[in-house]
């Protein structure tokens, strides 16, 4: 096994271009982690990039492709499957990594479990300190300090092993926004994979309510039947997103936000939702030992 000080950390950032000083922040607070240098590719989502510090790989794409498919070119930048790396840090180019031991803990606790596939940081605001519960991939999420085993990941700061890219593939591109990571996740604990939440790797991330992006609505519903149709036994696909139409008609949204959400919804249903691999029953009672059945 690679000792925890042998192991190579790669981070992708993926900016659109619109936040230079947070992103030459972020890229501070990596350049400062503990260890071995953290190698990093920013990629340009259908922006030119701003002027980096030297040694960062640049990625330039000539159109916003999304944020998985994004990730996913960072990814390539380090080899197929990121093979250049043991160990993928994505990181959301407004974030700020708070500790410099960082990537060390991840070298760590990928070195101690090989089973361990995606590590899940704790987001917290820079001026409250505050995490919101949505940024707790677990249904208890009201203590953001307990550490546990969880089904799910943050996109914009985990860690990944690259082996995981080399096994199960990326981040399924055509999403463009929106659970993505599940889709990943899922796969991975079909696989055998761990996932682990750490409240000690902290990412601050000013708070910023999701429906602020115009396709919110849309990408989430329709994303949301894509999910499931990819990676559901049959029979658990009409209870999974039963239990989520009920769920966004319970709370309540605006006629005009559900419209758009009940449009993407339809559109997930009516167009391709890429390969489909179903998972393995043993994966469902995991997931529901681990607290998260895949019907809710």
């Amino acid at each position: 096994m690679t000792g925890a000080s042998q192991m190579r950390v790669g981070a992708v950032v993926l900016t659109m271009g619109n936040r230079p000083d947070e992103l030459r922040a972020l890229l501070d607070s990596v350049a400062k982690q503990d260890g071995e240098r953290v190698e990093v590719v920013v990629v340009g989502n259908g922006s030119p990039l701003p002027e980096l510090p030297e040694g960062v790989r640049t990625v330039e794409l000539p159109e916003n492709v999304g944020i998985p498919a994004g990730r996913n070119v960072g990814t390539e930048a380090f080899g197929p499957g990121g093979r250049e790396v043991d160990i993928l840090l994505f990181l959301d180019d407004d974030g700020l990594l708070a500790r410099e031991d960082t990537a060390r803990l991840c070298r760590e606790a990928f070195t101690a479990d090989p089973e361990l596939g995606i590590i899940s940081f704790r987001i917290a605001d820079p001026d409250t300190g505050e995490t919101q519960r949505r940024h707790v991939p677990r249904l208890r999420a009201s203590d953001p300090m307990r550490s546990s085993r969880v089904t799910t990941f943050l996109g914009g700061a985990n860690a990944v092993r690259s082996k995981v890219f080399q096994e199960v593939g990326g981040l399924p591109d055509d999403f463009f926004y929106a659970h993505e990571e599940t889709d990943l996740a899922w796969r991975a604990l079909d696989a055998g994979w761990l996932i682990d939440y750490r409240s000690d790797m902290l990412l601050l991330h000013p708070t910023m309510a999701p429906s602020r992006h115009a396709v919110y609505h849309r990408m989430v519903a329709r994303n949301r039947v894509w999910l499931a149709r990819r990676n559901l036994p049959a029979v658990l696909i009409p209870v999974y997103l039963g239990v989520w139409l009920l769920l966004t008609l319970a709370r309540r949204p605006s006629w005009p936000a559900l419209r758009v959400w009940l449009a993407g919804f339809k559109e997930g249903w009516t167009t391709p939702c890429g390969d489909r691999r179903p998972m393995k029953w043993a994966t469902v009672w995991r997931l529901t030992r681990l607290g998260r059945p895949p019907v809710i």
